[in-house]
């Protein structure tokens, strides 16, 4: 088997507990992850679940960068870029990228579309002048399935699930590898939410993008992810492939998670009588 294209080690990561921070000096650290290991194949799909403060966010924020590991090892392809200093980091951040949970605020609202997917390409001198940087911003427009005409758009003028493929196609624009889906439908309704997850799902196929999704809602990573990785207070507690998790969850809480899952309770006769019903 070929090596994984991202490997946690025994990653560990703390952070100041502002809730607990006195007046003066500084706030004491809390662990948050706790000694995970996950291996992430190249092309693969994995979905990191659980509650809120299990820290899945956390270990999402440390996988691009924006959060450094206090102890273990962080491997991309072979190098571990947990110990990296961002002069370092930097050429391999065109192909780390994350999608927000919230692109209402993570989208600037001063800029356009055309301003907001241009800015990477120009921040790493990536297809010419403004002009060609115009073109290739309406060209990811396209790939997310919304009009060349929005380019001149703002954030407020679009839908959530408008925003939400807009921060798709920015995470795309340097043409990654690798991608960070944080809770990426937990603000859209059950409809967009559906379409959002198979535009992901097509995205992943065509590129051949390596992904993690984090949820706390099992129910939306059937769609799309290869193996699932149940989280609870820092510590991975199950994880394996996703059709063997949701047929035999082996943990407590994986089956407690599970349990949330809204399922119908059908009546007996159910769909015979609306079989009736349509065929008048």
């Amino acid at each position: 088997m070929s090596a994984p294209l991202v490997s946690l080690q025994g990653l560990r990561v703390s952070l100041p507990n502002r809730a607990a921070k006195p007046m003066f000096g500084p706030a004491p650290m809390i662990e948050i992850v706790k000694g995970v290991d996950v291996d992430i194949a190249r092309g693969t799909a994995l979905a990191i679940v659980g509650e809120s403060g299990s820290g899945k966010t956390t270990i999402g924020r440390t996988l691009v960068g924006l959060i450094k590991p206090t102890a273990g090892r962080l491997l991309y392809d072979g190098a571990d870029i947990g110990t990296m200093e961002e002069a370092a980091f930097r050429p391999l951040r065109a192909k780390i990228q994350m999608i927000f949970q919230d692109p209402q605020s993570s989208l600037n609202p001063r800029l356009t579309l055309a301003s907001t997917l241009a800015r990477p390409l120009e921040a790493f001198g990536k297809f010419g002048d403004a002009a060609g940087r115009r073109k290739r911003a309406g060209e990811l427009l396209d790939i997310v399935d919304l009009p060349a005409a929005f380019l001149d758009r703002f954030p407020n003028e679009l839908s959530g699930g408008q925003r939400q493929r807009v921060g798709i196609a920015r995470a795309l624009a340097l043409e990654p590898e690798f991608i960070v889906a944080d809770e990426i439908v937990s603000g859209l309704d059950v409809s967009t939410q559906a379409q959002i997850l198979l535009l992901l799902r097509r995205l992943r196929a065509e590129f051949n993008l390596t992904l993690v999704f984090i949820s706390h809602d099992l129910s939306v990573v059937r769609v799309l992810c290869d193996e699932v990785a149940v989280l609870s207070a820092g510590e991975i507690v199950e994880k394996g492939a996703t059709a063997s998790v949701f047929a035999d969850p082996q943990h407590p809480y994986t089956r407690e998670l599970l349990d949330c899952v809204p399922l119908p309770d059908v009546e007996d006769g159910w769909i015979m009588r609306q079989r009736i019903l349509a065929a008048g």
